[in-house]
Formats: structure tokens, C-alpha cells, sequence
């Protein structure tokens, strides 16, 4: 008996070892390789897809203390609460019970992106905004772009600096809040900002406040090498299309076609991949310099 009892003791010990041994291994191949478990986020989906117009004053009357369904609001209407209650008429879902990743464009997957740590992507025609990380959507919201005049520039940008609050470079009463700095020289970037329901900015890229200190914090700085040289890029981000300035908001064809303004994870493909190589690159420095 005792012989048995040491006999199972060993084999027990034995395993132990095997099985730290196992996970110290997999600890060190994820520092060598730098690899990080991919982060998959799951989201309620309404039971119906359908929207419809209807009288801004009368919906608030009734929902205006109903946070969940306002936030689905704002961002359906690319506005924010002070300007939806200036509307006349607002755009509003059949259904309420789904995560807000339903009622705005983006994918939830994009496969070409599995690679990229983090990407943030800006869409003009639609005035939203989607955050990835490794292929998955993790966050999106409504923006407010820039005027016909004063356009928001497209293609690849990297986020360089932030600060919580800053003054406009186009008028010095401007106070940003949350601004993250995306072209340094053009002095655009996305902030907190009130947000009218279409592209009203001087090319920046206006957010919620909510949605600002999110990418605030979520988005990665610039590392210099001296006061005059970049190490390290941030965060890239994309913008990309056009809007159609003179024509009715993009968000009206929902009422007729609820999937009007879908982005399909092909168009992504389309986007992204110019600059694929580009954003590899720069992250393969990052995590190297960190």
C-alpha cells in the first residue's frame, strides 16, 4: 500500500511539472514572438432591422430619459443631444434590443486585419467611425467631418499627439477636448465636438465625448527619438470615400433599405490594403521599441 501511495504521489508531481513546464513554454514563445491572444467581442443582435422617421419632439417626450435608446439615436443621426433636439425629424429603429455595432456600418470581422494589433478607420460617407483590434471590431461611433470647404483628408495617417485639452488652430476660442493629432502640419485630428448632424468641421474629425475619451485613451502616441525626429509611429488610422455634399444625408436610405450603408469586409480589403505594409511595418517597430 504505501508503495502505492508513493507510486501515485510521483506520477501526480510529475504531471505538475509537465504542466507548468507547458505553460512557461507557451508564456515564452508569446515574448519572444511578441503574439498576443486575440481579443473577440460578442454582441447582441437586434431582433428586426427597420428604421423609420419620426417627430423629434414627440420621441423625446417619451425616451428622452431612456439613455440606452438615445445613445442608438445619436449615432443613427450622427448628432449629439443638443442638436437632435433642434431637428425636426429624426431617424429611429424598429427595434432596440441589439448592441450599437448593428445600427452603424462597419463589420464585426475583417480577416485581413487579423495582423494588426490596432487600426482605426474612418468612413466619410457614412460620418462613422470603427476601432479594430486583430481583425475585430471593438468600438465605433458617430463622427462629423469636415465641410465642403475645408474637406477631412484621406488615406493612411498615424495618431502622433494627445492632450486632454487644447485651442483650435483655426480660431483660438475653439477649446478641444480629448484631441488626438493625426496630421501634424494640417493640424487635424479627432476631439470631442458638437456634433450638428452632417460635416461641419474645418477638416478635423469631430467625436461624441464619450466616444473622444475612449479613442483618447485606446489610441497609442508617438514615440521621438530628439525634439525633431520620430521614432515610432502611432496608431494608424484610415480615412477614406466622399461624401456626397448638396444630396440628402447618406442615413436617410436606411428608411427605404436598412442595410443601405452597410461596409462590406471586401471594401475594408480595399481600403487597407495600399497601406497594409506600411502599418506592419510600423508596428513591427513599436513593439519592438516597448
Amino acid at each position: 500500500m504505501k508503495k502505492l501511495y508513493y507510486t501515485s504521489n510521483i506520477l501526480l508531481l510529475l504531471v505538475l511539472v509537465l504542466l507548468g513546464s507547458c505553460k512557461k513554454n507557451e508564456k515564452t514563445t508569446q515574448e519572444k514572438t511578441g503574439t498576443k491572444p486575440h481579443k473577440t467581442v460578442e454582441y447582441t443582435e437586434p431582433k428586426s432591422f427597420g428604421f423609420h422617421f419620426e417627430k423629434t419632439k414627440e420621441w423625446l417626450e417619451i425616451n428622452k430619459s431612456d439613455s440606452a435608446k438615445s445613445a442608438i439615436v445619436y449615432a443613427i443621426n450622427r448628432t449629439d443631444k443638443a442638436n437632435l433636439a433642434k431637428m425636426d425629424s429624426i431617424i429611429i429603429p424598429a427595434d432596440f434590443s441589439g448592441d450599437l455595432v448593428y445600427y452603424l456600418p462597419f463589420p464585426l470581422h475583417v480577416a485581413s486585419l487579423k495582423e494588426v494589433s490596432k487600426v482605426l478607420i474612418f468612413s466619410y460617407p457614412a460620418q462613422t467611425f470603427a476601432a479594430y483590434e486583430n481583425g475585430e471590431l471593438v468600438y465605433t461611433g458617430p463622427t462629423n467631418m469636415g465641410r465642403k470647404k475645408d474637406q477631412t483628408p484621406t488615406g493612411l495617417f498615424f495618431t502622433n499627439w494627445k492632450a486632454e485639452k487644447t485651442t483650435s488652430t483655426f480660431n483660438d476660442e475653439w477649446d478641444l477636448k480629448w484631441n488626438f493629432n493625426i496630421e501634424n502640419k494640417l493640424g487635424v485630428g479627432f476631439h470631442q465636438y458638437e456634433l450638428p448632424g452632417y460635416p461641419a468641421s474645418h477638416s478635423c474629425l469631430r467625436l461624441l465625448e464619450k466616444d473622444a475619451k475612449y479613442l483618447y485613451k485606446w489610441a497609442d502616441e508617438w514615440i521621438l527619438k530628439d525634439s525633431e525626429n520620430v521614432r515610432v509611429k502611432g496608431t494608424p488610422v484610415i480615412v477614406f470615400g466622399s461624401y456626397p455634399f448638396g444630396e440628402p444625408k447618406p442615413w436617410f436610405a436606411l428608411v427605404k433599405d436598412p442595410k443601405a450603408l452597410d461596409i462590406s469586409e471586401s471594401e475594408i480589403d480595399t481600403q487597407v490594403k495600399p497601406f497594409l505594409k506600411d502599418i506592419l511595418d510600423n508596428q513591427k517597430v513599436r513593439e519592438g521599441s516597448i
